[in-house]
């Protein structure tokens, strides 16, 4: 049988836990040729995406934890910060058969602390098929993200399930914009804006633009699995009220990093924090213009 697409092969294989035995240098390297199409070179890496496979291997210091630990990273904004910059929590659950569900609003997001990509929005909990929520949470909480990425940091990771506070924002009430902050050694350089999250006919509509800290549009695209790409918006994204607040608390947070993104968003006017990511698609994406992966690497001075 001659395989297509063995990425996807791969990827299922590590999901599955079969390849949990491989050392970290040679399983990344593995998955990187994989996913990306390319030689892994951890000796003398020269992309973003090299170089963060190395900072997998190299940079492990405790705060990292803290940062990706979803429950824990909210903590910390709301004691360094005010509660005023996190989305509430309305419960914080060790397992899906303790959530209280008659005591939940009609709307909300629940979140696993521990993983990438593991919510559920909920927009009306009458309609909600909550056994079948209970079963996806429960299928997240055995999950250990280490094992696909070989990101330390989950490791170490309690998980969690947290219930967020529907938020919606009076300008754009069908999507909340992402406002991703790309800094390098400890400064933004760059913001990724992500804007119409939509699934429609089971294909995603997603917008992806980069603003640099001067709000200029810049001309690459990305982050993006090899292969795919997401176009520009096509209306002009205008600059947050907040966008200088949002500047200065990135700058404050991503002090002693060489590379971590931070997450905003602007809901009616008012910045409310995110998330940190260590390894955007697990390092495992790419810009376009491919000069980009480059110029971008540059900017990790390892």
């Amino acid at each position: 049988m001659i395989l297509k697409n063995p990425s996807s092969l791969v990827v299922a294989i590590g999901q599955y836990g079969l390849l949990n035995w491989i050392p970290n240098r040679a399983y990344l390297k593995l998955v990187y040729k994989a996913e990306v199409g390319s030689k892994l070179d951890l000796k003398n890496p020269k992309t973003f995406s090299e170089k963060l496979q190395l900072l997998k291997l190299t940079d492990h210091k405790d705060q990292y934890i803290q940062l990706i630990d979803k429950y824990q990273a909210h903590a910390y904004i709301a004691e360094k910060y005010g509660t005023d910059y996190v989305i509430p929590y309305l419960g914080v659950y060790d397992a899906p058969e303790d959530i209280e569900w008659e005591k939940l609003p009609e709307r909300f997001v629940i979140k696993c602390t521990h993983g990438s990509g593991c919510n559920i929005l909920c927009t009306n909990k009458e309609q909600l098929d909550k056994k079948m929520a209970v079963l996806q949470l429960k299928a997240w909480m055995k999950k250990n993200w280490y094992f696909f990425g070989r990101e330390w940091p989950y490791l170490k990771i309690k998980p969690r399930i947290v219930i967020e506070q529907f938020e919606e924002d009076a300008k754009n009430k069908s999507d909340l914009t992402d406002y991703k902050f790309y800094c390098f050694e400890g400064k933004p350089q760059y913001c990724q804006v992500i804007g119409n999250r939509q699934v429609l006919d089971g294909k995603s509509t997603y917008t992806i633009d980069f603003f640099d800290m001067k709000w200029n549009h810049m001309d690459f695209s990305g982050l993006c699995a090899p292969g795919h790409s997401y176009p520009a918006s096509a209306h002009k994204h205008e600059r947050p009220f907040t966008f200088d607040q949002m500047v200065k608390m990135a700058e404050k947070l991503a002090n002693q990093t060489h590379f971590v993104r931070i997450d905003f968003y602007e809901i009616n006017g008012v910045l409310k924090f995110g998330e940190f990511t260590l390894y955007p698609l697990s390092g495992f994406g790419v810009f376009s213009p491919e000069e980009w992966n480059i110029k971008l690497g540059d900017m990790i001075q390892i």
